[in-house]
């Protein structure tokens, strides 16, 4: 039902790279935007990137982001988690590689990532992997892990939650938008502390209140949860 709120307000859903909050963690999206802002694929480095961190740093978020980007552009990509219970074949005309959770791939996904990126270093195509710990302390097949391992890797950060309190802050001010203290608390304790979570909230704050024409109070987002 938020989703759907969501959408009847016109508000644009999904990771981006523009809404990633990157906190202590802008190097690493400063090389993905490096990468990405290539003119062409084939200009693209093809040198694989992974990143890593505990939750809520903004993993899944990062390649998520890249992959819409991508296929905005017209491009398809691989895509390959732990959810994925039947990898696809290698096709060579991948814009890059994608492979989110890799910690938590069995043995069936880490034989079909250790194809992708054979294939994809074949063929030039970069490959943009994460998971929850540094590749040498991965518990996978040492030829996928080693791997993983080649490239850039980046050590991901959870924001503080002075960080995630500036940015909230931040964000508000930009839309125009009082968050007393209080409200801050409650969002901060009642809510997912996922940042991109905690923006979505805001949206939905902001519309819901600008459809009710009332301030944001604890009230108010009681009675828009009870709505959705």
């Amino acid at each position: 039902m938020m989703k759907q709120l969501v959408l009847d307000m016109g508000l644009p859903i999904g990771p981006t790279l523009g809404n990633f909050c990157a906190g202590p963690n802008e190097a690493a999206l400063a090389h993905l935007k490096l990468w990405l802002g290539a003119s062409a694929q084939t200009l693209r480095s093809p040198v694989p990137t992974y990143l890593w961190g505990g939750s809520g740093c903004g993993k899944t978020h990062l390649l998520k982001a890249l992959r819409a980007t991508l296929q905005q552009q017209g491009s398809s990509v691989g895509w390959l988690d732990a959810g994925v219970q039947v990898p696809a074949e290698f096709d060579e005309r991948w814009a890059c590689v994608l492979m989110d959770d890799v910690h938590a791939f069995d043995a069936g996904q880490q034989q079909a990532g250790f194809n992708w990126f054979v294939n994809a270093q074949t063929h030039q195509i970069a490959v943009i992997a994460a998971g929850t710990l540094p590749p040498a302390d991965l518990k996978l097949r040492d030829d996928l892990r080693t791997r993983l391992g080649w490239g850039q890797v980046f050590a991901l950060h959870a924001l503080s939650e002075p960080e995630r309190r500036a940015v909230l802050r931040q964000a508000a001010d930009a839309r125009g938008i009082f968050l007393s203290d209080e409200v801050m608390d409650y969002m901060l304790t009642r809510f997912s502390r996922d940042l991109g979570s905690l923006m979505e909230l805001l949206d939905l704050m902001d519309g819901y209140a600008l459809q009710t024409q009332r301030a944001i109070t604890i009230p108010l987002i009681k009675t828009m949860m009870d709505n959705t």
